[in-house]
């Protein structure tokens, strides 16, 4: 099992940066495919980024492709989120995912079974 804690949400004005980290207890991190997802007010949980455990990736969602990049350190059990240019449709609930092994990349949030509690992003006008 893994336990994943997220930190680095907060608010920020639009064209603002933030960078999400999600640090990983537990063992053999460097075997989990890493994720972010986000839920925006109203709507569902969507994914955002993510690295695959075998170095696929990273891959990301059309909606933050070129604004985001998502990075892992295997020797700290950290991911990382570092998002630039955010809008208020960046305005969400950020959670980390993880699932072990995994053939390929999967974007769907019920393929991750280890989530942390979520971080709150709110970008202001």
């Amino acid at each position: 099992q893994v336990q994943l804690v997220e930190s680095g949400g907060g608010l920020v004005q639009a064209g603002g940066s933030l960078r999400l980290s999600c640090a990983a207890s537990g063992r053999f991190f460097s075997t989990y495919t890493m994720t972010w997802f986000r839920r925006a007010p109203g709507k569902e949980r969507e994914f955002v980024a993510g690295i695959q455990w075998s170095g696929g990736g990273p891959y990301y969602a059309d909606s933050v492709k070129g604004r985001c990049t998502f990075s892992r350190d295997n020797a700290k059990n950290t991911v990382y989120l570092q998002m630039n240019s955010l809008n208020p449709e960046d305005t969400a609930v950020y959670y980390c995912a993880a699932s072990r092994y995994g053939a390929s990349f999967s974007r769907r949030d019920v393929d991750y079974a280890y989530w942390g509690q979520g971080t709150q992003v709110t970008v202001s006008t």
